[in-house]
């Protein structure tokens, strides 16, 4: 299994070209509908994968939480992704794949781990509106099938970390109050549920007008929506959008390709991009401001996502308190 994960850092290589590379895994054979279903997850947030080590439990954790290891004096939470899902099977999950995303380290127990495949995000598509309403609900980001005819589904597991970490989300909102600027609108991207809830809240609380859109590409063709509509009335692009936030993840385009369509068309200019992605390692930040972004945020931290917001749509350096 080290095999299957070396040299991982060349891979940053893809980031800009539309490209990702899929780390896939099963869960295990569904009980109640006989399917072995095939998953996957970018190798980006993939640290390593081992055989599942002896977990000890913990009191006082979610049931899909099995509790926690030690790797090399690290403390990781382990999280059963069949268990989480609601998918009921008897399969072992012998396999954990350690993944490092958003500052936390976190295991995901799997039946096994297939190959490593490479992609373009173009292949990746939103997943159906009725697949909102199966077991797995929201936690389908993106979908693609293999030239065998499997289908492979992209889970949110940025949402699993969200879910499972117990954190305090009044807590995370205090301090973040308006701007008595409801002139301003920020469109922003972004394909997992939870992230956009949060980011909603963030601008909500910061009294911002806002267009949610859940990839590059629906973000694109609304940023030129928006432009020949600004054009139409004698107006520059900048007077009806003031700042675009980007995940970097996303079916049918990222957002490195979408900043770079931002950034290389004269009628977005003066208009701030950030990234605001759980990639949120040195490498991919240089990444980032390569295609030209103009600050990096870490997800689910919105006071950061606040000063960052203020600081370049009104040029202060921290929220407007009341």
């Amino acid at each position: 299994m080290s095999e299957l994960l070396k040299n991982i850092d060349a891979r940053t290589r893809l980031a800009g070209t539309n490209k990702l590379e899929i780390l896939l895994f099963t869960l295990g054979t569904d009980a109640r509908t006989g399917r072995h279903e095939t998953y996957g997850i970018n190798v980006f947030k993939v640290r390593e994968v081992m055989r599942t080590p002896a977990i000890t439990a913990a009191p006082d954790m979610p049931p899909a939480v099995k509790g926690m290891v030690s790797l090399r004096g690290i403390l990781v939470p382990v999280v059963d992704l069949a268990e989480y899902a609601g998918i009921q099977q008897d399969s072992p999950r012998d396999i954990m794949i350690v993944t490092e995303y958003n500052g936390h380290t976190q295991g995901f127990l799997v039946e096994a781990v297939d190959t490593i495949l490479r992609l373009d995000w173009a292949q990746m598509r939103v997943p159906p509106s009725m697949l909102a309403s199966s077991t797995l609900g929201g936690l389908v980001t993106a979908i693609t099938e293999l030239p065998d005819g499997r289908l492979v589904m992209m889970l949110d597991v940025e949402r699993v970390l969200a879910e499972t970490n117990k954190a305090d989300d009044d807590f995370l909102f205090t301090n973040i109050h308006s701007l008595g600027r409801e002139d301003v609108t920020v469109l922003f991207a972004d394909d997992s549920s939870i992230a956009r809830k949060q980011i909603e809240r963030t601008l909500a609380a910061l009294g911002l007008r806002y267009v949610a859109t859940v990839n590059g590409r629906m973000a694109w063709e609304e940023l030129q929506r928006l432009a020949n509509y600004a054009e139409s009335n004698g107006r520059m692009a900048r007077d009806v959008v003031q700042l675009v936030l980007t995940d970097v993840e996303m079916p049918e385009m990222d957002g490195y390709i979408l900043t770079k369509n931002i950034k290389s068309d004269p009628r977005f200019a003066g208009i701030p991009v950030v990234m605001h992605s759980s990639l949120s390692s040195l490498s991919n930040q240089q990444l980032g401001k390569s295609v030209g972004i103009d600050e990096y945020v870490p997800k689910f931290e919105p006071q950061r996502l606040a000063e960052s917001v203020n600081r370049l749509v009104l040029g202060k350096t921290t929220p407007v308190t009341a």
